[in-house]
């Protein structure tokens, strides 16, 4: 299906992958920065933003494709590509599918497929979408997208507002997301990968835990490892040092 999408700068093409429940102006907050440089494509997956709910199931390829011809449709015909949380193994699998569109790829607290832990998470997630107390939805999005000390920081007014404002702006078609989610294997393609990619692994992560991105990068050839002190939400967390290393390697 058509995704609704957004291109800002010029130069070489930067191709964004957003995660599952968020959005590429919510999972990449300095996309102005990256624009600057580069032509960037920001699509957002179905049931986000103005992109509307699939009428059926999500696949992981069919979204890659639609992905890759945001790109296309933008006259982007080839382009490194940011991958976030579910957005790493879109990336990947764009590597694979597309290998002549793919110029470098950067993978940020992402995973090769859901093990028990990861799929615990994605249960809770679940039921509490499908639940009616959204208060307690955002409890638990908050938990596992903040560290322990970024959760103590806030003041009391500021964190009834994050509450409310996570219970209040879970996109419609989150759901799709978390099923998508379940059925996602890429770990025969990460030996196929043979363009340069550089893992980024938040190491305070209790949603996608950090030794799913020390995997990815151990089962690709040549990438390179750098962590991040942050939670899973590294781009309200930490997003300095992700843009900084990002940066440098696409520079490279």
């Amino acid at each position: 299906m058509s995704l609704s999408f957004e291109v800002r700068g010029s130069g070489p093409g930067l191709l964004l992958a957003h995660g599952a429940g968020g959005s590429c102006t919510a999972n990449f907050p300095f996309i102005d920065q990256l624009a600057e440089q580069r032509t960037v494509v920001a699509p957002d997956y179905p049931g986000v933003a103005q992109t509307p709910k699939s009428p059926q199931p999500l696949e992981l390829d069919r979204l890659v494709d639609d992905v890759v011809a945001t790109a296309v449709e933008s006259g982007v015909e080839s382009f490194a590509v940011l991958g976030y949380s579910m957005g790493t193994a879109v990336a990947v699998r764009a590597a694979t599918r597309y290998p002549d569109r793919v110029t470098s790829l950067v993978l940020t607290a992402g995973f090769a497929r859901a093990d028990r832990h990861f799929r615990l998470n994605l249960d809770l997630w679940q039921r509490l979408l499908d639940g009616p107390d959204r208060d307690a939805l955002a409890h638990f999005l908050l938990l596992n997208c903040f560290s322990p000390a970024v959760l103590d920081s806030f003041g009391a007014q500021e964190w009834t507002e994050v509450l409310r404002g996570t219970a209040e702006g879970v996109p419609v078609g989150t759901g799709d997301h978390i099923d998508l989610l379940r059925t996602i294997d890429i770990r025969a393609d990460l030996p196929k990968i043979t363009v340069p990619t550089l893992v980024v692994a938040t190491t305070l992560d209790t949603l996608v835990a950090p030794h799913n991105s020390r995997e990815l990068a151990g089962a690709i050839p040549g990438a390179r490892l750098v962590e991040v002190e942050s939670g899973h939400l590294i781009a309200a967390e930490n997003p300095r040092p992700w843009l900084a290393a990002v940066q440098d390697f696409l520079d490279r």
